[in-house]
């Protein structure tokens, strides 16, 4: 049977005593803010920056002196390159900033989603009325900014006449050098020969 530690009442702590608690570390984080994709203010670490910005003094200055400036013009000392020795502090509004940047992101995000594409389709054998009438909107697309899928369709047997398809399709693209450049030569996919124009830039 196992017995039991002796209990000594004099090693007992006395009454409403606890024990000592480790001082907390009010220091802000050796890192930048998680929310800031730039150092800012008291997150940049650097002993001396090189300050630009409206109404400074471009220079060398100390970390201190540089945050003391964009105080007094409240306005916030911001980290735009710090790979550079010293690293470029420059002093502005950082949430105008931020929005701006956000702002010039999505405009270029925009322009970037309305590219058009139109299509135009050809038979291996088609006549030059039929021709002309589609060369004339393909005209009309590029003009307006659009890229233009011209494609051929084999139906059944007519695969046979890929190579006639292949003719067609150059044609129409160098009937289309004023308005358009290739932007991908003629490519058999499955049952289609395509062709892909982008617009010239004006």
């Amino acid at each position: 049977m196992d017995k039991k530690p002796n209990f000594n009442p004099a090693n007992r702590p006395p009454m409403g005593s606890r024990p000592a608690q480790q001082p907390r570390d009010n220091r802000q984080p050796d890192r930048k803010d998680a929310k800031a994709p730039n150092n800012i203010n008291e997150f940049i670490r650097a002993r001396e920056v090189r300050l630009v910005g409206d109404n400074v003094v471009a220079g060398i200055y100390s970390i201190q002196e540089a945050r003391r400036i964009a105080e007094e013009l409240e306005l916030d000392l911001v980290e735009i390159s710090a790979q550079s020795d010293p690293p470029v502090c420059k002093v502005l509004d950082y949430q105008k900033f931020l929005y701006q940047q956000k702002k010039k992101a999505k405009e270029i995000k925009a322009k970037a989603s309305k590219v058009v594409i139109k299509e135009i389709r050809f038979g291996p054998q088609t006549d030059d009325h039929d021709y002309n009438f589609k060369l004339k909107h393909a005209i009309g697309f590029l003009q307006e900014g659009a890229k233009v899928k011209a494609y051929v369709f084999f139906k059944g047997r007519s695969i046979l006449f890929k190579e006639q398809g292949e003719v067609l399709l150059l044609r129409f693209a160098n009937d289309l050098e004023d308005y358009g450049k290739v932007e991908q030569m003629p490519l058999l996919e499955g049952k289609r020969m395509i062709i892909m124009l982008s617009p010239k830039k004006k």
